[in-house]
């Protein structure tokens, strides 16, 4: 097997966010990566620099699309935007989030936490999966034989590689590995799925349970 008989479409995670206030963003317009964020997103693409890169794609809010434009930069192509790439919807947005029994807080949230496989919270872990697949299949299929970059957040990156791996999809978000701008290659002979591997460029970030709006 050769370089050549292969596709690699990367997942990246964006880098850090400014969030002072600790809020659980989602999909909230604003919040815009840190000083650390910018430098997390310039040593990604120093990593992913030496690849053939046809295309960069970026979810459509600010902080995966900071995160995006210095790879696309790094390889003299337009940054596009995917709105199936985008974070996952989740009924705590926009509220102070601590994981474990602090939210035990908020009373009139509780019947939310009914049912943590689906989870009952914010968007179906299905759904999410679809959509990423779709995505990763559609901009594979564009660019064979080379290597495509899409800039996500850490639980669509996180569901699609378990859906990849034919993981099932629930899981305990304090174990999820994906740190701050890592990335998840999916390697592909035409449409078959060869192998997943995974790269922290700027080493690994505590993945807490409150970080699924990240």
């Amino acid at each position: 097997m050769t370089g050549a008989d292969l596709t690699t479409v990367h997942l990246v995670r964006h880098g850090e966010v400014f969030n002072p206030e600790k809020v659980l963003y989602g999909r909230l317009p604003g919040y815009r990566l840190s000083e650390t964020g910018e430098r997390q997103a310039k040593v990604t693409a120093e990593y992913l620099a030496g690849l053939d890169v046809a295309a960069v794609v970026s979810s459509p809010l600010d902080r995966a699309r900071q995160t995006a434009t210095p790879i696309a930069e790094a390889h003299g192509v337009d940054l596009q935007v995917d709105p199936r790439l985008i974070e996952s919807r989740n009924a705590f947005e926009g509220r102070p989030f601590e994981a474990g029994p602090a939210v035990l807080r908020y009373p009139r949230m509780w019947k939310l936490l009914r049912n943590p496989l689906t989870p009952s919270w914010g968007e179906p872990y299905a759904e999410i999966a679809s959509r990423m697949l779709t995505s990763v299949a559609e901009w594979r299929d564009t660019f064979p034989g080379r290597h495509v970059v899409l800039v996500s957040h850490q639980l669509p990156v996180w569901t699609a590689r378990r859906a990849l791996e034919g993981q099932h999809l629930w899981h305990r978000p304090d174990r999820r590995q994906c740190s701050l701008a890592s990335v998840t290659s999916a390697v592909y002979r035409g449409d078959r799925l060869v192998r997943v591997d995974y790269a922290e460029p700027n080493g690994p970030t505590a993945n807490a349970a409150g970080s699924v709006g990240a």
